[in-house]
């Protein structure tokens, strides 16, 4: 006569979740979504692959379940407080360092958002979203910080140069972190705000 039942507890539950979608961010960053079968995942994560489908009902939807809570397209509530007034270039490094685009988990996730970006839509349209919101954050900063009156073409240039230098630091720390290399950490962004200001200066008027 077979036992009861164990029952499933919340806890047990989480993580089993999390084993999955830490399974499957190592294995989509490593292999691809299309070359990794749900059955790799289960192994990877030590869980039987009915588990797998418990949560996530397709293939597709424990990508998008990963790219959507591990990247988040809003990931910073407020900016306010990073603002730091008539200090622009402060401000734009300041939002670098609480967005963490740089550390390793987000490194990671850029590769499978940038990889499946080109057949998922849905991860597509995150990727849209992720870039719009750093675009628009990168304008309050500015337009709250400047000590001068900003155009808002200006403010518009100025965010689509710094949303691209986030992004271009942060593969350059992950092309360090692969051969084992020193990051140089916000140093090498603070020379690329202070041009983004001058800029900003330049396009406004006042730095005329």
């Amino acid at each position: 006569m077979p036992g009861p039942r164990r029952r499933r507890t919340a806890r047990a539950d989480g993580d089993a979740r999390k084993l999955i979608l830490d399974a499957a961010e190592e294995l989509f960053a490593a292999r691809g979504f299309d070359a990794t079968p749900t059955a790799a995942v289960a192994a990877q994560a030590g869980v039987p692959k009915g588990l797998v489908f418990y949560y996530f009902p397709t293939k597709e939807s424990l990508l998008t379940t990963l790219v959507t809570e591990r990247l988040p397209a809003e990931p910073l509530a407020d900016v306010a407080d990073l603002v730091v007034t008539g200090q622009p270039e402060s401000t734009l490094v300041n939002l670098d360092a609480a967005l963490n685009l740089r550390d390793h988990h987000s490194s990671v996730m850029r590769v499978i958002i940038w990889r499946e970006a080109d057949t998922h839509p849905a991860v597509r349209e995150h990727l849209r979203r992720l870039r719009s919101y750093l675009h628009d954050a990168t304008i309050e900063v500015l337009r709250a910080s400047s000590p001068f009156a900003a155009s808002a073409r200006a403010l518009d240039s100025s965010a689509t140069a710094w949303v691209a230098a986030m992004f271009a630091a942060a593969g350059a720390d992950r092309l360090r972190d692969l051969d084992e290399l020193a990051r140089d950490r916000a140093e090498d962004l603070r020379g690329v705000a202070r041009l983004v200001v001058a800029g900003l200066a330049q396009l406004s008027g006042a730095g005329a």
